[in-house]
């Protein structure tokens, strides 16, 4: 995905909102905050409470999982979307390779937005499920 993709254009490239209208995808953007990270910064730790879910817009981090490298992400991923449901410890710790610029939104303005939407509970639901039957094909078969 290009780098310099405007919020809503990079959401709808997250398999999470992928089914969302553009209205949809404005209100969450709406409901976020862009922020930015130098390289080397840490943008989530593994083993600390979520509270955030992140979109990269620009740039480039590491996901490693007791200092496993597990992936590298760049604009359109998300990461940390496991605090939008619940306040559990972050299971991996992502750090910028690059300077990054991302959306961060919040458990609580995420719930905003679903009961300001409730069919896109519908839609985020249905993705979930569907990362949950990809991720059981890869460890089970």
């Amino acid at each position: 995905m290009p780098q310099n993709q405007n919020p809503l254009t990079t959401l709808h490239h997250v398999p999470l909102f992928s089914s969302c209208s553009k209205k949809d995808l404005a209100r969450i953007v709406k409901a976020s905050d862009a922020v930015s990270f130098k390289a080397g910064r840490v943008m989530i730790e593994q083993g600390q409470p979520g509270r955030e879910a992140f979109i990269v817009l620009k740039g480039k981090a590491t996901v490693r999982r007791n200092g496993k490298k597990l992936a590298s992400i760049g604009a359109g991923s998300m990461v940390g979307e496991l605090a939008l449901l619940d306040h559990g410890p972050r299971t991996a710790t992502v750090t910028c390779d690059t300077d990054c610029d991302v959306l961060v939104i919040s458990q609580r303005h995420f719930h905003g937005v679903l009961d300001d939407v409730p069919a896109l509970s519908h839609k985020l639901l249905s993705q979930l499920a569907s990362r949950l039957r990809d991720l059981d094909r890869t460890a089970v078969g």
